[in-house]
């Protein structure tokens, strides 16, 4: 059985984009897999749960009952890929709380795998968070998001890890017109008939990436397992 992608967008700054790669992202998983289910971590920020009310919760990660609510789902191998929109103000005690239950060791227990889209930035909050990340997150889990529109110029070179995804930015004119209430990014695909366009061709990379970003680190995952065969033994159980 595959492992159940849980894909963690985050970055300790506002205004960095990670509600839009949390939209297209959700998107994508619902067209592809027929089914996703995202989170809301974001309070204090245009709200994911605005954009995709019908497979949105929102989750809180300030009290103990917040927590529990959040994570019992994210470690239940259903085969549901799930989104977490990780809001700038929830990023440190999220990851604290990640690593005082041991939550990647026991999401590899469960075949569920974690990934973590750190959305770049060039100032000293987003340094930090970062290496935060890299000390707590395998390598193979961390992934780092170039967000054209947010971060103009290249990516730091610290950032510059083993996996970047680049999401080019838009016209200013085009940003607008798919940050409206309503807007879908597959519903966009579906009625624009004419490929040339900027934002179909737009869309169809992103979600070409991510595709190709879930068949890599999950073959990855797989080779992984297959080497200790504990793990690849448990999953065929479960399946």
């Amino acid at each position: 059985m595959l492992a159940t992608p849980i894909y963690i967008v985050c970055s300790p700054s506002p205004q960095v984009g990670k509600t839009l790669v949390a939209r297209v992202l959700s998107e994508f998983l619902l067209l592809k897999d027929g089914t996703a289910l995202s989170f809301d971590v974001n309070l204090k920020e245009p709200s994911l749960l605005d954009y995709l009310p019908t497979i949105t919760e929102t989750a809180d990660v300030t009290d103990t009952y917040g927590k529990m609510q959040l994570m019992d789902p994210l470690i239940v191998p259903d085969r549901v890929p799930k989104v977490i929109d990780l809001g700038f103000h929830a990023f440190d005690e999220f990851f604290k709380m990640c690593e005082e239950i041991g939550f990647m060791k026991e999401t590899a227990r469960r075949c569920v795998a974690p990934i973590i889209l750190f959305i770049a930035g060039a100032d000293r909050i987003s340094f930090r968070g970062y290496d935060i990340l890299r000390r707590q997150i395998p390598s193979a889990s961390l992934v780092t998001v170039h967000n054209e529109f947010a971060l103009r110029g290249g990516l730091p070179e610290v950032m510059d890890g083993e996996r970047v995804l680049q999401i080019s930015a838009l016209p200013l004119f085009l940003k607008r017109y798919i940050d409206r209430l309503g807007f879908s990014f597959t519903g966009y695909l579906r009625d624009e008939k004419d490929w040339s366009t900027e934002l179909h061709q737009w869309i169809r990379r992103n979600y070409t990436m991510f595709r190709d970003l879930e068949s890599s680190l999950m073959l990855r995952r797989s080779y992984r397992s297959r080497g200790t065969n504990i793990e690849s033994l448990r999953c065929t159980k479960a399946n």
